[in-house]
């Protein structure tokens, strides 16, 4: 069950980086949670020690590192962060 919550909340947050980053049309939804997935951990890494890792705070920050991960996927792909 948790399994499920898990790629549930990473494919939400993946979901609204993609919408911040405007990749939403680009993405699909397994896109989406691999973004959240993988957004989660940089943004744990990254500003876990910061802000903590429960409640707000670790949502706040997987949502961070998702937007990270898209800014750093768009500039290999584009050239430039949008």
């Amino acid at each position: 069950m948790d399994f499920i919550i898990f790629l549930i909340v990473g494919g939400i947050i993946g979901w609204l980086a993609s919408i911040v980053m405007r990749t939403d049309g680009q993405q699909g939804i397994i896109l989406n949670i691999v973004v959240g997935i993988i957004g989660s951990f940089i943004g744990g890494v990254l500003f876990g020690p910061t802000l903590g890792g429960g409640g707000i705070y670790g949502w706040l920050s997987a949502f961070l590192g998702a937007i990270i991960l898209l800014a750093i996927v768009n500039l290999i792909r584009r050239g430039s962060v949008r």
